[in-house]
């Protein structure tokens, strides 16, 4: 079955770190990948790029409607394929309707991008905008995971993350944990991920040789491969590769996560 995923998470959580380095332990695995890269900041894909940043498909849009496979689509690290949807100017126009854009652009130049036998979605930010969720919608998605860490601003988001999926019928395959060191961390996600009726299908312990490799430009699977951190990438690959449990998550109120939160700080 093709595997066609999204991640969603509060900005800063690490999404793009997480999705370049699943994206290049799969393809190590012998997966056919795409990564498109949702976030104005156009930053998902560079780390499998040798640190370089590629054209938009927004940007390329401006210069000419008429574009091809090659002018937004470029092969990094292990032969993933990288895309960058791009955004507008800060504070001109809406990056989620650039996401509807890309897909539509998307689907023209490169008709059978479904094929791929994985395909990632990084996507900023809380479901609050319906561009965000143009993926789901228009069908291009058949699995969502949120990625937070212990801290609450984070599970305040994932929680959010949740409510939208529910509203608009999208099931849950499971929630990430990318470690700031907070107190008793994984065992607060993972019964966070229970409360919701998911489970934590994967924890990112919190390494310095992520930063390392990110600052050097490369992902942790080609800049560190034997490090202990590139291992857990590659089981988090598998496990979403695998992955077929999915379920309508119940947010919890916002006095249910305080007091989840407040348990596991005491």
């Amino acid at each position: 079955m093709k595997k066609v995923i999204a991640i969603y998470g509060k900005g800063g959580i690490g999404k793009s770190s997480t999705a370049s380095n699943v994206a290049a332990a799969a393809a190590l695995l012998g997966k056919k990948v795409l990564l498109i890269g949702c976030d104005p900041k156009s930053d998902s894909s560079i780390t499998l790029l040798g640190g370089k940043r590629i054209p938009t498909v927004l940007d390329r849009l401006k210069e000419s409607p008429h574009l091809s496979k090659e002018d937004v689509i470029f092969e990094g690290f292990g032969g993933v394929l990288c895309m960058e949807v791009g955004g507008p100017e800060p504070g001109v126009g809406c990056a989620g309707r650039g996401i509807i854009v890309a897909i539509e652009t998307l689907k023209k130049i490169y008709p059978e991008f479904m094929d791929n036998d994985l395909i990632i979605y990084d996507v900023p930010g809380d479901v609050v905008c319906g561009g965000f969720v143009a993926p789901i919608k228009k069908g291009f998605v058949n699995e969502v995971y949120v990625l937070t860490s212990g801290e609450y601003m984070p599970l305040y988001a994932a929680n959010n993350i949740c409510r939208g999926f529910s509203r608009i019928g999208m099931e849950l395959g499971g929630v990430i944990c990318n470690s700031r060191n907070a107190d008793r961390e994984r065992e607060l996600v993972e019964e966070f991920s229970q409360k919701i009726g998911s489970r934590l299908i994967g924890y990112i312990p919190k390494d310095p040789v992520v930063q390392a490799c990110e600052r050097d430009g490369f992902s942790v699977l080609e800049k560190a491969p034997d490090s202990k951190i590139a291992s857990v990438y590659r089981q988090l690959a598998h496990d979403l590769i695998g992955n077929s449990e999915r379920v309508k998550a119940t947010p919890l109120d916002d006095d249910q996560l305080r007091m989840l939160s407040k348990k596991y700080s005491e």
